[in-house]
């Protein structure tokens, strides 16, 4: 995967850098797969905005993604395509038996590729076991953190998780963001990183460009009135003040923890993300 660079014919084009989408193999996604997808732009059942920024953009579909990989029957990969909904690229699968589902594409899988899920699978790029039969020290992603309930770790584009222990029902496996944390060594993951690794490096150049992907512009609550942000107000170009950062609604914000002291699963983080 490249990154597709513009001439500089304005402002905006000159540093704008998208991908070139070449590892992408079909534009039509699989019909059956697909669910329509209404826009709410930020606001709730009686219509207003509850989250901000939010609202037109292009049309999407929705696909639907297998995150549980429970079908043990092997399958080939028959295209890897564009989600507009992730940041990943996403794989469809043909069963043998004529089931057709998507997964998140990982990296290097290539078209024409034989993936299977299961204690049994083997050992390689695309395939879902559980943690239990992985060796230690594998990449993995797509990781489930309850049995059975499908993945939810390590699912965006160039992510990868590192298994880096097994004990007695509990593997430690250190996430993308650091964090290393006790799995159950029932729960599945997949073998390699997510692909789409130059997600990172993707520059949009231009506003417009943000506005396609549903997000409105934002404005520094610095330059609002005092009425309508707590950083707001003043003569000129005023700091922020004695009470530090906050957000709109008065809370502290910029390094402020905000996880629950006694929550259930802190028992399992071994050591904390930086």
């Amino acid at each position: 995967m490249g990154l597709k660079k513009y001439k500089p014919t304005s402002a905006a084009i000159r540093t704008r850098q998208i991908l070139d989408y070449k590892e992408i193999t079909t534009t039509t996604p699989e019909k059956s797969l697909l669910r329509p997808m209404s826009t709410q732009a930020g606001r709730n059942n009686m219509g207003r905005v509850t989250v901000r920024h939010r609202g037109g953009g292009n049309k999407r579909q929705f696909r639907i993604i297998d995150f549980k990989r429970n079908k043990e029957n092997p399958a080939i990969v028959k295209s890897i395509e564009y989600d507009p909904n992730r940041s990943a690229f996403i794989s469809l699968l043909h069963y043998n038996d004529g089931v057709k589902s998507y997964i998140l594409a990982p990296n290097k899988l290539e078209v024409g590729a034989i993936v299977q899920s299961g204690e049994n699978a083997e050992i390689k790029i695309g395939n879902t076991l559980p943690i239990a039969k992985i060796p230690v020290g594998s990449i993995i992603h797509n990781i489930e953190l309850t049995i059975g309930k499908g993945a939810q770790l390590a699912r965006s584009a160039g992510a990868q998780a590192t298994l880096q222990a097994k004990h007695e029902e509990y593997g430690s496996v250190k996430l993308p963001s650091g964090e290393v944390r006790l799995i159950h060594l029932r729960c599945r993951a997949t073998i390699g990183g997510v692909g789409n690794v130059d997600k990172r490096n993707k520059v949009v150049g231009k506003a417009g460009a943000t506005r396609w992907n549903k997000r409105r512009p934002q404005v520094r609550g610095a330059v609002m009135n005092a009425c309508d942000h707590p950083h707001g107000g003043g003569e000129g170009r005023a700091p922020v003040g004695r009470s530090g950062p906050m957000t709109p609604w008065g809370k502290p914000a910029l390094g402020y923890k905000t996880r629950k002291k006694k929550k259930t699963s802190s028992t399992f983080i071994v050591r904390r993300r930086k």
